[in-house]
């Protein structure tokens, strides 16, 4: 298989692709110029950019508004980016336990034994390549440039794979830095610490580490010649005074702190997070005076909150009103929520902010990575900062959940706009357009992380027309991927920064907030546009 980390700087013309309406995918066709490019658009951003995350053989560049990407469309076609600069790399060495449930399967794939498969992955001297997927994740390739590696991932990704799990994929080896979703083969498991929020930088691994895998038979500890960080990570404490003003008594299906998120900190291996309804949890919080990506409550179901303190609060979302005004609760009032049927998430603003623990510069919390506040259950107590508000309390503003979902006729399937792509050529002929006709239904398994979809009755799942494995390339909030099952994954807002997966299209971003309210059972189909 052709690594490409050998290989330097591509000087033919990029394939450059839309990834929805905001976003550029620069296929450079290694992994050396996939470095080079990240390192040039990074000293020297495009006009808008935002944001550019390198992977195996491509780099995502994302821009903040959908002209900004259109124009940048010239400037990449012509960018010849130099090779970039080495240094002394810093050495990891990796207690591993053997034992992985996908060991042996994953032996056989190689042709090896399974004790051939520990020799091999021991033997080789292993290089940090990129970061991506979770924070601390690492993708190593063999520092040597050639390798024997060639791991397909799992036809379906597992819904939850333990911290410290080590495995392969493709060319590359990664541990995971935490509990997570993840199509990996398992082949053992490490206590080392890849991500420490406190640590300079927080991740153990970074780009140009060498990392040596060691074989033991019980405790995995981890080691390294330079210095590493050691301190547990710990989540910033709020930076000013706040008071209790709200017990949840009953959290509902899942109950949140969430802000703006982290957005631009996709190097890091670290998703956006944030709102899920942006224009939502935006209209609550102004409706109370407070900054629009001031901290709130992200809610789902029936959920019941008793006041604590005398407090303005506004509620929008499933289970807003079609107008969300400030209420003055009382100390002792009973604030119940409930969802209309057809709308997922609530959002619940108090004045002056959600007073919560920071991590990586967000209040948000992260589903799939773990960053940020644990979900809020019965009997927990919110606080709101004690300071005044941005703006004085408004008098009432539409519900834009309510008014996205008036868009359509009741009962009528949502219609989200896609734009084709990035990876749409993967599929066999006529399963693009197929994608856009079928009318598809949420999956229970839905969550932040992705909103996973069945077909109707009576259509099977989409066909790809290539088999072998995707490089691990960069992804957008509303990417929608297509595993080996055929079953299409939407993306949200806690997704994996790089991903394995071919994507068929991209959900535009003005449509994200509609898919955020979508819940399980909805019914939905996609339109393409151009981008």
């Amino acid at each position: 298989m052709r690594n490409g980390a050998d290989a330097g700087p591509r000087r033919d013309p990029p394939d450059i692709r839309r990834v929805g309406d905001r976003a550029l995918l620069v296929d450079v066709g290694t992994l050396a110029a996939a470095m080079s490019w990240h390192g040039a658009l990074t000293a020297a951003p495009l006009t808008g950019q935002v944001e550019v995350v390198a992977a195996a053989r491509t780099v995502l560049v994302r821009f903040d508004v959908d002209t900004a990407a259109e124009a940048a469309v010239a400037s990449l076609s012509s960018l010849t980016p130099e090779a970039t600069g080495s240094k002394s790399p810093r050495e990891h060495i990796l207690d591993v336990v053997y034992d992985g449930e996908d060991l042996a399967a994953t032996a056989r794939l190689l042709g090896l034994s399974p004790d051939g498969l520990v020799d091999a992955h021991t033997t080789t001297v292993w290089q940090a390549a990129f970061g991506g997927f979770a924070p601390g994740f690492a993708y190593c390739v063999p520092a040597d440039g050639g390798s024997p590696w060639d791991v397909p991932r799992l036809s379906e990704p597992r819904t939850a794979v333990p911290a410290g799990s080590v495995g392969l994929a493709g060319m590359f080896s990664a541990v995971y830095p935490r509990r997570s979703p993840g199509g990996w083969r398992l082949i053992g498991r490490t206590d080392a610490q890849l991500w420490n929020a406190d640590g300079e930088p927080p991740a153990l691994l970074s780009p140009g580490d060498h990392v040596r895998y060691r074989a033991v038979r019980s405790t995995a500890r981890a080691s390294e010649t330079s210095a590493a960080p050691a301190s547990a990570a710990r989540r910033a404490a709020p930076s000013v005074p706040a008071r209790a003003v709200l017990r949840v008594d009953d959290p509902g299906l899942l109950t949140l702190v969430e802000d703006a998120g982290r957005p631009a900190r996709g190097d890091l291996g670290v998703s956006p997070s944030g709102f899920a309804d942006r224009a939502s949890a935006r209209a609550a919080n102004t409706t109370v005076g407070n900054p629009p990506d001031a901290p709130l409550l992200e809610m789902m179901g029936t959920a019941r909150l008793t006041c604590l303190s005398d407090v303005a609060v506004a509620v929008a979302g499933a289970a807003g009103r079609q107008t969300v005004v400030p209420q003055l609760l009382r100390t002792g009032d009973i604030l119940t929520l409930e969802p209309a049927l057809d709308l997922a998430r609530t959002y619940v603003a108090v004045r002056g902010g959600v007073a919560a623990a920071a991590e990586v510069g967000s209040a948000s919390a992260d589903v799939l990575s773990g960053l940020g506040p644990a979900p809020l259950f019965a009997d927990a107590e919110v606080s709101a900062a004690v300071r005044g508000p941005s703006a004085s309390v408004g008098h009432g503003t539409d519900n834009p959940a309510w008014a996205g979902r008036a868009r359509d006729e009741p009962g009528a399937a949502v219609v989200l706009r896609v734009v084709p792509g990035p990876r749409d050529d993967w599929f066999a002929p006529g399963e693009a357009a197929r994608f856009t006709s079928i009318t598809w239904t949420v999956d229970a398994q839905s969550n932040r992380v992705g909103t996973r979809l069945s077909p109707s009755e009576g259509e099977g799942p989409l066909r790809r027309e290539r088999e072998r494995e995707l490089a691990s390339e960069g992804t957008v909030t509303g990417t929608v991927q297509v595993p080996a099952s055929g079953l299409p994954v939407v993306f949200g807002p806690d997704r994996p920064v790089t991903g394995g997966y071919p994507a068929i299209a991209t959900v535009v971003d003005d449509d994200l907030d509609v898919l955020a309210q979508l819940p399980h059972g909805a019914r939905l189909r996609f339109q393409a546009v151009d981008a």
